[in-house]
């Protein structure tokens, strides 16, 4: 990926620049752009007092707010190093993570959680000098620790320029948000999408970023309708299938498209989706390493993707490699994740270059072996999705067998399941166990729970 130099004052140039009467955020109520710069001049003296400067580092524990937003770019602004811990872990997991990433200030609410529910909240932001705590190593200015779905959770770290590099690739994506649009945010903003593709691409292109107060699918589209701009909302496929089974949703005139991404789409939710509101399911796929990777916002090339300004890709084994210059695992020498110049994703691709696109097809980790025979369990589970009887599914290998647990409506029949799995798939893929449930348990940030014991939890209940 080419390197893009950031200035100093890319925050203020870059995020914050522009008339100060223009809105840029709507969290319950509007937020112009003068607003926005006094309340980062005050977080920044408030981290100032608390020991920040130059160099130093951050942690920040804040749930989705204008104080998320404020003290982020404070952070920046003052030229730290922040690291991002989404608020809905418990302290257990943030005292591992501190005690791990050792920050010199930790950022969290003055209150209590946040409901479950609430798309964004109100909070009172406290910066606490934490003892031990170490300057940055590095000259990175973000910090994120990967879900550890695939492995232990690895910290992932991205230059200001490098954030600055994704923004362009956004820019010059002729279908997403840019100036007068409006986006709504359904992914989480500690996350790569919901972070660069919806905060700092809004503030930049000079689109309003709105939050729905409640993650329902009722709360989703009034704030869709409630605005009078062209709106993209922004989130995970899981947000696509909760809208898309939305029991007679309001006229949407505003409405241009919806972006999902983080893993892969069920077959028919794109045409259930716009058959529903007459619009797009476009898709992206991307990395917390590196941010967007390639996008077809038009649902014209699904599942292919063509990939953004910039990215280079090539396949070795059917794995998917991009080029980045420098490692993004700060102290993490491992060359099956880095080497050469070469990102190493792990995913299963196909590469097709008369036409410049990219296919992926799922985790190299997810091809099991089956009595001396190669199962790839994102066939199984695909296939199970598209099945009429099934709205989600999970496939997981354990024990030396497949077992499938599917969302399905109270009335379905198992039956039914099977003989369309016998039609569709030889009889070494096919899961040896089928569990129905009322819904499938899911991550923090909406991806679908993947832990064999916690399946078989759910599924007893």
């Amino acid at each position: 990926m080419p390197h893009t130099d950031a200035p100093d004052d890319w925050v203020d140039t870059l995020l914050l620049a522009g008339p100060g009467a223009e809105e840029c955020l709507h969290l319950g109520a509007p937020l112009d752009r003068a607003a926005l710069r006094a309340l980062v001049d005050e977080q920044g003296e408030r981290l100032t007092a608390a020991g920040l400067g130059p160099g130093g580092t951050v942690a920040l524990r804040l749930p989705p707010s204008v104080a998320f937003v404020a003290v982020l770019l404070a952070c920046w602004r003052l030229r730290a190093q922040v690291a991002l811990l989404d608020h809905r872990l418990t302290d257990h997991e943030v005292d591992a993570a501190v005690a791990r990433l050792a920050p010199q200030v930790l950022v969290r609410s003055a209150h209590r959680p946040t409901a479950a529910l609430r798309g964004f909240a109100e909070v009172e932001p406290r910066a606490v000098a934490l003892p031990g705590g170490r300057p940055a190593a590095t000259g990175h200015a973000l910090v994120q620790l990967s879900s550890g779905s695939t492995g232990p959770a690895k910290v992932i770290a991205r230059t200001a320029a490098d954030l600055v590099r994704e923004l362009d690739c956004y820019r010059r994506l002729v279908d997403f948000p840019g100036g007068g649009d409006r986006v709504v945010l359904l992914s989480s903003v500690v996350h790569v999408l919901g972070l660069v593709g919806g905060l700092l691409n809004a503030l930049h292109a000079r689109a309003v970023l709105a939050l729905p107060e409640r993650m329902t699918a009722a709360g989703i589209l009034a704030t869709v309708a409630a605005g009078e701009r062209p709106t993209t909302v922004i989130g995970v496929p899981f947000h696509a299938e909760l809208l898309a089974g939305a029991a007679d949703p309001p006229q949407l005139p505003w409405l241009r498209r919806m972006v999902v991404a983080g893993e892969l789409v069920r077959p028919g939710l794109p045409a259930q989706f716009t058959e529903r509101y007459g619009v797009p399911l476009g898709t992206m796929y991307g990395t917390t390493e590196t941010g967007v990777i390639a996008t077809d916002l038009s649902g014209a090339l699904n599942p292919a993707k063509r990939p953004v300004h910039g990215m280079r890709l090539r396949l070795v084994g059917g794995e998917l490699h991009l080029g980045a210059d420098t490692s993004p695992y700060p102290g993490l020498d491992d060359p099956s994740r880095w080497a050469d110049g070469w990102l190493h994703t792990r995913d299963a691709a196909e590469l097709d270059e008369v036409h410049g696109l990219v296919t992926v097809l799922g985790r190299l980790d997810s091809q099991v072996s089956i009595g001396g025979l190669k199962v790839d369990l994102t066939e199984v589970e695909q296939t199970l999705s598209g099945l009429p009887e099934v709205r989600e599914a999970v496939v997981v290998f354990a024990g030396g067998a497949i077992e499938a647990y599917l969302a399905a409506e109270p009335d379905a029949d198992l039956s039914l399941v099977q003989d369309g799995l016998a039609r569709r798939l030889a009889a070494y893929k096919r899961p040896r166990r089928l569990a129905l449930l009322p819904r499938l348990p899911r991550t923090a940030t909406g991806k679908l729970l993947r832990d064999p014991a916690a399946l078989r939890e759910a599924a007893a209940r």
